[in-house]
């Protein structure tokens, strides 16, 4: 058991290293047997935060997502979703003041079984 968790935390440092020293705009940790986001990346990842615009975190068995995560990561453009509706115990995701664009609007809402706050949408600005 110690030698898959060693081998999980090895390939978390991996891409992590890979996407830092590369300057990459995203972060891949899908299939990391990832439980919570590790607090050791935003430390190794605090140069580079900017830059992120997407980070894949499919395939893991995560319990929550923190709020550290979301002030870290502020200029992501594809929120992590996949795991979502996995999370039974999961009742609110509050997503206001965020850029949910109309059509993540009509596919998430009948997708999710918790309560999905945003703010109210923009009016499209006739041309």
């Amino acid at each position: 058991m110690h030698k898959r968790m060693g081998e999980a935390v090895a390939r978390v440092a991996r891409k992590v290293n890979d996407t830092v020293e590369n300057k990459k705009d995203s972060l891949d940790l899908a299939n990391c047997k990832l439980m919570t986001f590790p607090v050791g990346v935003y430390k190794a990842m605090r140069s580079v935060t900017e830059g992120i615009h997407r980070i894949s975190l499919a395939n893991n068995e995560l319990k929550s997502i923190t709020s550290r995560f979301v002030t870290t990561f502020s200029q992501l453009t594809e929120v992590p979703t996949d795991k979502l509706a996995s999370m039974a115990l999961l009742r609110s995701l509050n997503l206001r003041a965020n850029p949910v664009g109309p059509e993540v609007r009509l596919l998430v809402r009948p997708l999710v079984p918790f309560d999905l706050l945003l703010s109210p949408e923009e009016p499209i600005p006739k041309a």
